[in-house]
């Protein structure tokens, strides 16, 4: 961290910043945002650009357009919000080169903001291309990367266009905050015990996160769809539960239970389960040891011994990282896991415990409960997230050092 530039180590009057953020937001039918979390957390970088009269040019993308233009992802509609949000003009650009944006970039004066239309309308920006960053070059005196959610990509806009700038660049705010506070987990610095909760569906995509962070961790809690792998090659029935055939996955994760699970006590899976035979909130539902689900059944929250058992590890926390939901929490009857977690986490948060959660599907359960502003922080960047846990350095901060 210390070899890495933020913007408190440059001076922005009379230059212009070529600012990548990440914007790509959720929003409602009617384009109105319904979570602004990732541009609140840009403001801070923003606004020290600003106060030091300085220019900003904005780049970033929005959803998954087919690389040409869609009025359904243009970036506009931030225009009002960003407004009201900066009481700042802010000018927009429908291109990211060319003619219009180059007038644009001239007319621009200090203390105003240009954010250029969606980079993903260019296939360029996708394929790591030397001529489109080159062009995007020209408009900035600076380049600063404050999009943690996408620095894990490889873009154009985030490893390519740095290049260009010499010893000109430099990281915002948002993506020093989040480079810190994972640093908590990733290097074991954080006030112990240190617990670390994984969640969600998928296992292949966090083997290398647990084979790093238990070094780290004094308690690594595995759940929902995630938890189900190791039952099964532990010798417990799973039904129809969720899982991923994979030899290669298989061997690791037996390594992994034969090394920390017996003699570290590192490692913690569901005692009990919910289960059903439907996804559903009519559906039969019962309770049973998780290593005892019944075939046509499957395991879709924590059973009560669990949520207990998970909740003791987490309220005796000095320092918590969260990602995935622990059960089906979009349904009712497969919430009560989930909920309880959040909850648990909230209380040691306010009993002085440091508390990280990353991932949309998490951050969506601490929002259904009311929970999101209780936390310490949201990292805004699920996938950027996890490959940071891996113990790599992502690509866009790697061009930065």
């Amino acid at each position: 961290m210390n070899r890495i530039k933020t913007v408190n180590d440059f001076n922005f009057k009379n230059k212009t910043a070529l600012l990548r953020v990440d914007y790509n937001v959720p929003v409602n039918k009617q384009h109105i945002i319904t979570d602004d979390t990732r541009i609140q957390y840009s403001i801070p970088t923003i606004k020290k650009i600003l106060s030091e009269n300085g220019k900003i040019i904005l780049i970033s993308h929005f959803g998954r357009p087919k690389k040409k233009y869609d009025k359904n992802f243009s970036l506009k509609f931030l225009v009002p919000y960003l407004y009201k949000k900066l009481k700042v003009p802010i000018n927009f650009s429908k291109s990211c080169i060319g003619e219009e944006t180059n007038k644009k970039v001239n007319e621009l004066k200090n203390g105003e903001i240009l954010l250029l239309e969606n980079i993903r309308f260019y296939k360029e920006e996708e394929e790591r291309n030397e001529n489109f960053a080159f062009e995007l070059s020209k408009y900035g005196d600076i380049y600063v990367n404050d999009a943690f959610g996408v620095s894990h990509r490889l873009h154009t806009s985030t490893t390519v266009l740095p290049k260009f700038f010499g010893k000109k660049k430099c990281i915002g705010l948002l993506m020093k905050k989040e480079i810190q506070f994972l640093n908590k987990f990733i290097s074991g610095t954080g006030n112990k015990p240190i617990t670390i909760l994984l969640g969600g569906a998928k296992i292949i995509s966090k083997i290398k996160v647990i084979e790093n962070l238990i070094n780290f961790s004094n308690h690594l809690l595995i759940g929902g769809g995630m938890s189900y792998p190791f039952i099964k090659i532990k010798g417990g029935k799973i039904g129809n539960s969720i899982i991923e055939n994979d030899k290669n996955i298989e061997k690791t994760l037996k390594n992994i239970l034969d090394k920390y699970q017996n003699s570290n006590n590192r490692l913690h899976l569901p005692k009990d389960i919910l289960i059903a035979k439907y996804y559903d909130n009519k559906t039969k539902t019962k309770i049973v040891p998780i290593n005892s689900i019944p075939n046509e059944w499957m395991g879709l929250d924590l059973g009560p011994n669990s949520i207990k058992y998970f909740s003791k590890i987490i309220e005796k926390s000095k320092t918590i990282l969260w990602n995935g939901p622990v059960g089906v929490f979009e349904l009712s009857n497969f919430s009560l896991g989930t909920k309880s977690i959040a909850k648990i986490i909230v209380e040691t948060t306010k009993k002085g415990a440091f508390s990280l959660v990353g991932g949309g599907d998490t951050i969506a359960a601490l929002k259904m409960e009311g929970l999101d502003k209780k936390i310490s922080y949201l990292s805004t960047g699920g996938g950027a997230m996890l490959e940071s846990l891996k113990g790599e350095i992502l690509p866009g901060i790697k061009e930065i050092i």
